[in-house]
């Protein structure tokens, strides 16, 4: 098994999850998201964003705008919707007690059986 592929699977679970919590902050445009996530190590691909947008904006929780830009085309700004903070509300509770769980496993002395 490699272990390449075991990571890389980890952080695609949490992927809608980071990408909600970018826009919590404000409006961002792919570019700004992917730039983020790059900068925290985790790693994506064009190919990988787009189709995850799409999905998150036909779930209703994020929306867009067009907005002009000085260097070039106009740019698509994603917005976190009203449904998108509520349902990000609720990863933020569910990534909470994943953690401590993951947590406690990991922690975990092994038993011995007598």
């Amino acid at each position: 098994m490699k272990i390449e592929n075991t990571k890389a699977q980890m952080r695609k679970g949490v992927l809608e999850y980071c990408i909600l919590s970018i826009l919590k902050n404000g409006d961002a445009y792919t570019s700004e998201i992917l730039s983020t996530l790059k900068g925290a190590e985790m790693i994506v691909v064009e190919g990988t964003i787009y189709p995850l947008l799409t999905r998150l904006k036909n779930a209703g929780l994020l929306t867009y705008r067009w907005e002009e830009s000085t260097s070039g085309p106009p740019r698509k700004y994603y917005v976190l919707t009203e449904n998108g903070g509520m349902f990000l509300k609720e990863l933020d509770k569910t990534w909470s007690n994943l953690i401590n769980s993951v947590n406690q496993v990991i922690s975990k002395k092994p038993t011995t059986d007598e």
